[in-house]
């Protein structure tokens, strides 16, 4: 049978990745629909390549160019634009895979509307675990949704896992679950003054081409953080049994021990292909385009416990799945507003952490029940975060 895939962040570089095991498959794989926040000139690209049914725009200006690129090639696609575009891309009938990869909050409807449909979700957007929480799970549950990780840290974890898994630990003698992390740029350098770091050194990945936001994500260890709120919900395990280190090779991509002393690991080389493509074919495995791992070339592997001083968002993490539900999505509000603003020159590197922290300290909305909740929390915080940064006297 032919998986027809709706892909939320195809212009990314997941959505690079993705396309490229895609068209590797053809008898495998078509593309229904393309979604993505604004890039509607590699979206048109997108369409003539693939030539999907859908193509959606979060941003409505960018969706309008793209309908004009569109009707002047006299392409097929049609052209969805805003919060409910993407969630129609999500939910559109035929499709009946969705690989979420759209980054930030905006993605998080689109990903519920696909669980709600029954999908089967390859989820790559962290914050539909970071903001939905125990929401977007009860959604998959209810709607018979299939959920599959992609990024490259629980992709590991999933399949060192038995295949029975159940989001039971302790009847598949799980003991705790390590996050590998590579520790991004500044991690071996503790010389490296925070005050002072630009842009373009926070996004200089030793060993991952990704896009700014997550690239500073990892230079600050945030990324880990929210990972680690992700791994709760996603194997519902509890936060003690979630240990991170560092990993600089990015080989070993994480590992699972069990009560016997077993620990399990996935390694491969560093290549987002590698899980994209075991997901896109679970349960059989597909030919990813990427090298092999060659062991004796490597010689070393080290791990390494994180510097939890240097690096305070990973306490933030644990500290904020510790208080109540609400403080995740307001971590991660006040993250990706601070993030914008050092990209843009507003702030320092060193503020990211502080931001995150004092939008914890003040925030009053904890309670959350619903999505309109969880979205009052998110807005909460990005309005506490930019006060703290000053970004409406700019």
């Amino acid at each position: 049978m032919k998986h027809v895939i709706t892909l939320l962040g195809a212009t990314g570089s997941i959505g690079d990745s993705t396309l490229d095991v895609i068209a590797r498959h053809p008898d495998r794989f078509a593309v229904g629909a393309v979604a993505a926040n604004c890039n509607h000139a590699k979206m048109l690209d997108l369409c003539r390549r693939f030539r999907p049914q859908v193509a959606a725009l979060a941003d409505r200006d960018a969706a309008r160019a793209l309908a004009r690129g569109i009707a002047a090639e006299g392409l097929p696609t049609r052209v969805l634009a805003g919060e409910e575009g993407l969630a129609e891309a999500a939910s559109l009938e035929g499709v009946d895979t969705v690989l979420a990869a759209i980054v930030g909050g905006v993605g998080l409807p689109a990903t519920l509307a696909a669980a709600r449909c029954g999908k089967r979700i390859l989820l790559a957007n962290k914050e539909a675990m970071v903001i939905g929480g125990r929401l977007f799970i009860d959604a998959v549950a209810k709607g018979g949704a299939t959920l599959l990780p992609i990024d490259s840290e629980h992709n590991a974890i999933f399949q060192c896992l038995p295949p029975t898994y159940a989001r039971c630990p302790e009847d598949a003698g799980v003991r705790r679950i390590l996050l590998t992390a590579s520790g991004g740029p500044f991690h071996p350098h503790p010389e490296v003054d925070f005050d002072t770091v630009t842009p373009r050194e926070a996004c200089a990945h030793p060993n991952w081409t990704m896009g700014r936001k997550i690239s500073v994500d990892s230079a600050t260890m945030m990324n880990k953080g929210l990972e680690v709120i992700e791994a709760r919900w996603l194997f519902n395990v509890e936060p003690s049994q979630i240990e991170i280190v560092v990993h600089r090779q990015s080989v070993v991509h994480s590992l699972v021990e069990y009560v016997d002393g077993s620990v399990l690991a996935q390694m491969s080389n560093p290549d987002m292909r590698t899980p994209i493509a075991q997901a896109l074919g679970a349960p059989e495995r597909l030919a990813s385009g990427a090298a092999p791992l060659d062991l004796a070339r490597l010689a070393t592997l080290t791990f390494e416990a994180p510097d939890r001083q240097r690096f305070p968002c990973i306490d933030l993490a644990y500290d904020a799945l510790a208080a109540d539900p609400a403080a995740p999505i307001a971590l991660n509000a006040a993250n990706e507003v601070a993030v914008d603003a050092f990209l843009n020159g507003h702030a320092r590197f060193s503020d990211i952490p502080r931001t995150c922290e004092g939008v914890l300290e003040r925030r009053t909305l904890t309670h959350v029940a619903s999505l309109d909740d969880a979205l009052a929390a998110d807005a909460e915080a990005r309005r506490l975060a930019r006060e703290s940064l000053r970004l409406d006297e700019r």
